[in-house]
């Protein structure tokens, strides 16, 4: 009496194929080289540097100058800007107080912004290329050691920014204790940076002099414990 209804059939043909095609996560990995590499053009073209000779608009002062700034710090890390010149722009611009405050919250937002890209833009493509042993090992350690890991990192810079943020991005540790690691960490050297760059019109004084040491000091030590955690990664790493 009643035709039977036919049966659904799974989705194919060239549409199926193409979102498929889309959605894998090689097409996801260049998506994110090309965002990535607009970011990065973007930069070189607007030339950030200025900010150190030009100074910040005028029309923009206070809390609202140093809120936008963090902004602007944030959006200039994932385009791969040097934290350095970043955190003596802010201590030029707003002194040591507020301008370790914009340092600071740019740092987290950078780090989060390129986390998250990194999760899902690029996680499962570079997985596939980690077939060294150093990288073996590195992405076991941020696995299970995660927090401790990446505070040890921002302690002692010796692995550029953007860097260790895509290579966490890929590692199975989550988003909240990455991000605190990164706040905690990054306090010492942004300091020192914010406030050489707010005293740099008195390169003699004692608190310049002061973060200036500290900031070669921490670099040697970060160079340090770089050597130390190589070598020691590949020497516990089993042979293939």
């Amino acid at each position: 009496m009643f035709d039977p209804v036919p049966s659904a059939r799974p989705a194919t043909g060239p549409a199926l194929r193409l979102s498929r095609a889309l959605l894998s996560p090689w097409s996801r990995f260049s998506l994110l080289v090309v965002v990535l590499l607009g970011a990065a053009s973007t930069m070189l073209l607007f030339e950030p540097q200025r900010l150190l000779a030009s100074g910040w608009p005028p029309q923009l002062t206070g809390g609202t100058a140093a809120m936008i700034f963090g902004l602007a710090y944030g959006a200039l890390t994932v385009a791969f800007v040097p934290r350095p010149l970043l955190n003596i722009a802010a201590g030029a611009l707003f002194g040591a107080q507020a301008g370790l405050a914009a340092a600071l919250a740019g740092t987290v937002l950078g780090a989060g912004v390129s986390f998250m890209l990194g999760r899902v833009l690029g996680q499962d493509a570079l997985r596939t290329l980690l077939r060294g042993r150093l990288l073996t090992a590195a992405d076991g350690v941020l696995s299970r050691h995660g927090f401790r890991s990446v505070l040890a990192l921002r302690l002692f810079p010796g692995i550029p920014f953007a860097a260790a943020n895509y290579c966490a991005a890929t590692s199975r540790m989550s988003a909240p204790p990455f991000l605190l690691a990164t706040g905690l960490g990054s306090i010492p050297n942004t300091a020192a940076y914010v406030i050489a760059g707010s005293e740099a019109a008195s390169p003699t004084s004692p608190v310049f002099l002061a973060a200036t040491g500290f900031i070669v000091l921490s670099a040697l030590g970060g160079a340090l414990v770089a050597w130390r955690k190589r070598h020691r990664l590949g020497r516990d790493t089993p042979e293939d």
